[in-house]
């Protein structure tokens, strides 16, 4: 490896987890951060906050009839959930999943389009004004509703491996899941600017079609969501977001990408969904 003259040298950790790819880069004295810890990690974040895993408390809150005692990481991630459904006027709600099961994007998955009926059957158990917080409690007033934090969990899991790579004392590094991506510091040995590249927005998954900016960051978070793609790379994370809480449908409107860059990875995952399901007018305001 090559040595700058901190002593600083590169290492990666990349694998698969939460449906999509994962990759981060740090920069130390030595390899101080294993492929393990990090599963570790993955595997707490899962067991709290993923729909795909029967035993996540996200799933005991769901089966429950009024709800469950959270840990910290269910505890944050649907604090800022409901903060950012108020902020949007609804149009990022965790409160939405009889909505994204009814039309198969949940974790059982199909094809069958729902009628009229089911989504408004499904309506009725949705929506984050029949949930509540109470000390660690989260409540619900209806026992069918049911959260999926999917728009926002793997932009929380960017930042607790990045809080962790901090305890471990490390300066300079990019942690990439899904698209979502945090920096800080340089790249090393030769101390440049990290440079992030966007995609260019295409309709076919398959298609390469280059990157149409990029952006140098000196730190902080970037994210990109897409309409553009219904099954894109990033694994099912950008899935369920692309239904409208309030119709019960798909959104569509004119937006086809989104790129937010902000401090911290949970708000640009989070508001990337809002602008996207906001039209162009309602986003730039």
């Amino acid at each position: 490896a090559l040595q700058s003259e901190s002593g600083l040298q590169a290492y990666h950790i990349e694998g698969f987890a939460q449906g999509t790819s994962y990759q981060i880069s740090y920069y130390d004295n030595e390899a101080t951060i294993s492929s393990k810890s990090i599963d570790l990690k993955f595997s707490e974040l899962d067991s709290s906050l993923s729909i795909y895993k029967p035993y996540s408390l996200i799933n005991q809150f769901n089966q429950s009839e009024t709800g469950i005692e959270m840990d910290e990481h269910l505890h944050k991630v649907v604090q800022r959930s409901l903060k950012i459904w108020k902020e949007s006027n609804g149009v990022f709600d965790i409160g939405i999943l009889p909505i994204v099961e009814a039309w198969g994007f949940g974790a059982k998955r199909h094809s069958n389009q729902p009628s009229d009926e089911m989504i408004e059957s499904a309506l009725k158990c949705s929506g984050s004004d029949k949930l509540r917080i109470e000390g660690r409690r989260l409540i619900k007033s209806i026992p069918c509703l049911k959260i999926d934090v999917n728009g926002i969990a793997q932009g929380y899991s960017v930042d607790v491996i990045a809080s962790y790579l901090e305890s471990r004392g490390i300066e300079n590094y990019l942690i990439e899941i899904g698209g979502e991506i945090r920096v800080k510091g340089r790249k090393q040995p030769g101390n440049q600017i990290m440079k992030i590249g966007i995609e260019q927005p295409s309709e076919n998954k398959d298609d390469d079609a280059g990157i149409q900016k990029i952006i140098e960051m000196k730190g902080g978070a970037i994210t990109t969501s897409g309409n553009y793609r219904k099954f894109i790379q990033n694994g099912a994370k950008k899935l369920s977001h692309l239904m409208d809480p309030k119709s019960g449908r798909p959104i569509s409107n004119e937006m086809i990408s989104v790129t937010v860059k902000t401090k911290d990875a949970m708000s640009a995952d989070g508001y990337d969904n809002v602008l996207i399901g906001m039209g162009i007018e309602k986003a730039f305001a």
